[in-house]
């Protein structure tokens, strides 16, 4: 019997010792009862009262291949905690002829097996449902008198011993300084800088981040305000930033979430890291400018701007050649030969990746016929002890290959044409003048940019994917596609 085992365990406080204990416990199970075990599948902080865990449904989309019979699990809740997402993917696994074992709780294969299975899944579902009560019970008690309920510590306040909140001296200060800065007109990259110069670490020990930055600016904490789900206590910890400067800050944080974005994408240099100079083969790298009609952004060499070398590349408006780089992979995509091209490389890139199961299908194709030439000759009366220790072995090899094969099988999925084709069909429609639909395009397609003053080579993700991108002709071709149904980027003159 071929198996896999499940494990699993429910909140970030447990142990990875817990993983390695029903490990242990379902691979000894497996050994003594003459268990072949192909692969693990672990679920990390996932609550089993919910089938939304990765592992778990790879786990159950892999029975369908049919290369295992048996789901090895530590006890029955680790698979579920919930008897009718406990029925409806045990019925999947036995549609796909897999049963779920548990490898310590001992039930038999009759009716009265069936009723114990039963019973210890609900046994299951009650525990859990009882101690979510318990938990939540005792979290509003500590709620109502304004205790530390747990999650991620707060900048600015420490936990006294009786759980409460209490202001921290050393950081609480420069919370407050942070709010100043933000009302004064600093960015809140700047403030995230100033804040990690100034030595800040979040509750994990990490530099902060800018999500952390507006984390602390709209956290109602600072204004004295304890809240748990619906428990809202108005100075029930102490206040450390002013009313009247919170509501100022939290006018502009508004005032900057309703501002359009429309300069967020000029701000950011998507073709960064992939795009090089053709005369000296240095980086270019993003450069902007303030001139009578605003800030101006552009790509420039860095042998240039470092004066490192006598580079004679001009300098290229940032807008205009992201828009030809991406016009030309929306143009990459259109093309049949293109797209053939690629699921012909990679279905051949699959063959010549996993050589592994050619190799043991051959090796268990000989068997199989050494095997049936051995089963002829005990068929014709030619039986002796080596006839019958070669049978063995080779039966033996054959189990060997059978389970090799299975878990290489397990261990890499196969992409098919099909979603290989779903893929690009997707790209096909992506957004392009969304920035972060353009980051995509740039980073799946495009491995490397060498830009002259009069075209580009660029350099796509596949086998003979270099072509060359003359500016004159895309400039034609966006023309005449414009005139026939719109084009889907603005023709922007070249620069000077």
């Amino acid at each position: 019997m071929k198996a896999v085992i499940y494990a699993r365990y429910s909140s970030d406080n447990q142990r990875e010792e817990s993983i390695e204990g029903q490990i242990r416990e379902c691979t000894a199970f497996a050994e003594k009862n003459g268990i072949t075990i192909l692969r693990h599948y672990i679920d990390r902080a996932f609550s089993a009262k919910t089938d939304n865990r990765p592992e778990f449904q790879n786990m159950i989309k892999d029975s369908s291949q049919g290369l295992f019979e048996i789901v090895l699990v530590w006890k029955l809740d680790r698979f579920s905690r919930n008897r009718y997402d406990s029925a409806h993917y045990k019925a999947i696994l036995k549609k796909n002829n897999v049963k779920v074992v548990s490898a310590t709780e001992k039930i038999s294969e009759g009716s009265e097996g069936i009723l114990m299975e039963s019973i210890l899944e609900g046994f299951a579902e009650y525990y859990s449902a009882d101690l979510s009560e318990k938990i939540v019970r005792g979290m509003t008690e500590n709620a109502l008198k304004h205790k530390y309920n747990g999650g991620g510590k707060t900048i600015g306040y420490v936990i006294d011993k009786d759980q409460c909140f209490q202001i921290d001296p050393l950081t609480a200060p420069l919370v407050l300084e942070a709010y100043k800065r933000y009302d004064k007109g600093a960015t809140m990259k700047e403030i995230r800088d100033w804040m990690n110069e100034q030595g800040f670490r979040n509750s994990r020990g990490n530099p902060i981040a800018y999500s952390g930055v507006e984390h602390i600016l709209s956290n109602r904490r600072y204004i004295g305000e304890y809240r748990y789900q619906d428990i809202v206590v108005p100075g029930g910890i102490p206040q450390i930033v002013p009313q009247d400067l919170f509501d100022r800050v939290q006018a502009r944080l508004d005032k900057n979430k309703r501002a359009p974005a429309r300069f967020k994408a000029e701000d950011e240099y998507i073709l960064s890291g992939k795009l090089f100079c053709g005369y000296c083969g240095e980086v270019m790298v993003g450069e902007s400018g303030t001139g009578r009609n605003g800030v101006h952004h552009y790509y420039k060499c860095s042998s240039i701007k470092r004066k490192l070398k006598n580079c004679s590349k001009k300098t290229v408006k940032k807008a205009w050649l992201e828009d030809k780089v991406i016009q030309r992979i929306k143009m990459f995509l259109d093309e049949p030969n293109t797209v053939e091209a690629v699921i012909s490389m990679v279905m051949d890139m699959q063959e010549r990746e996993n050589l592994s199961i050619p190799a043991f299908e051959q090796q268990l194709r000989e068997t199989n016929t050494a095997i049936d030439n051995l089963l002829n000759a005990i068929q014709q009366g030619i039986l002796t002890k080596s006839t019958k220790e070669r049978l063995e072995r080779l039966e033996a090899e054959r189990d060997e290959l059978e389970q090799k094969i299975a878990a290489e099988k397990l261990a890499k999925p196969k992409i098919s044409e099909e979603f290989i084709r779903y893929w690009f069909k997707r790209f096909q429609h992506l957004d392009t003048s969304n920035l972060d639909q353009r980051k995509m395009l740039i980073n799946t397609f495009v491995n490397s940019i060498y830009l002259f003053d009069d075209k580009a080579l660029v350099n796509f993700n596949y086998k003979d994917g270099t072509e060359t991108i003359n500016f004159s002709e895309v400039e034609c071709a966006l023309k005449q596609r414009a005139s026939l149904s719109g084009s889907d980027l603005e023709i922007l003159s070249p620069p000077r």
